[in-house]
């Protein structure tokens, strides 16, 4: 019989949507996939010649189990270059993609019975985790704010069980952008109530019409509070390489990385310097990457303007859109993602997925070329009208 915890476990229904659409194209049907946050870029070529050149080198051994010295390093330099936080390489961890260091936190920070504070809509994998580390999920329902988090939001949800916070901005799934000065104030709650932020900051760069990012774990107060995630995975386009990283208050460092030690051990080695290229070298390449997605998020945005039946809040960041479809005949999105699929050949993911309030909703990825969007979409407004 299978553990308590692990029934608590679900499938994750992006995974499910793009397997099966990949199983329809091994049977030759022309299915566009709009399912997975995947950049379709290649990982950068001076990447991929440092994972060559550490294979070449030999470099295939056990490493530290927290990642080499120089990778921490760069991680360190990174955070306060770009996030204005300040961190020693000792409070650094590399982990084994970005879930790792949030399933790493989770397992750490969490006791049974303790809340966990969860903008909805979420990614699908915060919620399992929460459980299966023995935490309560409670839920603040953001769609009246344009799924924006604020700080108001957050004080009418905290209770006395409240242990966590996750902030996400940009989102996934709706590409929104929690504004700094619900950001600040949503600090000052955390440490008057003593509440942890986790703070996943992985489509940090992809930000559009000129917005910057910031981060809760640059303000000073925070720094006993605050634990931020971040990979190379999206902004390198480097998905498959499975490398993240971690930093939060020194007294749970040492606890994680024991943690780390006795699950995967080390982040692949290869990959370690690879992402140690990513990191220092040079940024062109997620320039180009997010202009791209830029002209993909306008594009978009117009195109399900048009469609009948579709309201879309302009995505700020991430390479998501999130229409609510309440005024189309089919406005549950499982529903109209199995329509689609069957009647446009057109994979998405229903907005259900990412918790209830996005029942009436679906998320559109535009991490895919134009020229599939373009017939995506395309296809999508021939079903549906």
């Amino acid at each position: 019989m299978l553990s308590n915890r692990i029934q608590k476990l679900r499938p994750s229904a992006t995974l499910a949507i793009n397997a099966r659409a990949i199983e329809l194209k091994k049977q030759g049907i022309d299915i566009l996939k709009f399912g997975t946050g995947e950049p379709d870029f290649d990982t950068p070529e001076h990447i991929k010649q440092a994972a060559k050149q550490a294979l070449d080198e030999g470099f295939t051994k056990y490493t530290t189990a927290t990642g080499i010295p120089e990778l921490k390093a760069a991680v360190a330099d990174k955070f306060k270059r770009d996030n204005k936080i300040i961190c020693a390489p000792e409070d650094v961890i590399i982990s084994v993609g970005g879930k790792q260091a949030l399933y790493n936190i989770f397992m750490a920070l969490l006791n049974p019975g303790d809340e966990v504070l969860l903008p909805s809509p979420y990614w699908v994998s915060y919620a399992d985790m929460i459980l299966v580390c023995d935490g309560v999920v409670k839920t603040i329902d953001t769609r009246a704010s344009r799924f924006k988090l604020t700080a108001k939001m957050v004080e009418e949800s905290m209770t006395p069980k409240t242990r966590v916070l996750i902030l996400n901005s940009p989102s996934n799934p709706t590409g929104m952008v929690i504004e700094k000065e619900e950001i600040i104030k949503i600090a000052e709650l955390a440490q008057k109530h003593q509440f942890y932020v986790i703070s996943d900051e992985v489509y940090e760069y992809f930000l559009y019409d000129g917005r910057q990012s910031f981060s809760i774990g640059s303000i000073p107060e925070m720094k006993d509070w605050v634990f931020t995630v971040n990979a190379v995975s999206k902004t390198y386009s480097m998905t498959g390489w499975r490398i993240g990283y971690m930093t939060g208050p020194r007294e749970f460092i040492k606890p994680i990385s024991s943690l780390q030690s006795h699950s995967t051990s080390n982040p692949c080695s290869i990959a370690q310097k690879a992402a140690l290229a990513a990191i220092t070298g040079p940024q062109d390449c997620v320039k180009k990457m997010v202009t791209e997605f830029e002209k993909r998020r306008n594009f978009v945005y117009e195109a399900f303007s048009k469609i009948p039946g579709f309201k879309l809040d302009k995505p700020e960041g991430a390479f998501y859109a999130f229409p609510d479809i309440s005024d189309l005949k089919v406005h549950n999105g499982f529903a109209l993602t199995e329509l689609l699929m069957e009647k446009a050949r057109v994979a998405v993911v229903p907005g259900g997925a990412f918790g209830e309030e996005g029942n009436n909703f679906i998320r559109f990825s535009f991490a895919s070329s134009m020229t599939d969007i373009e017939e995506g979409l395309k296809r999508i407004k021939e079903a549906l009208t």
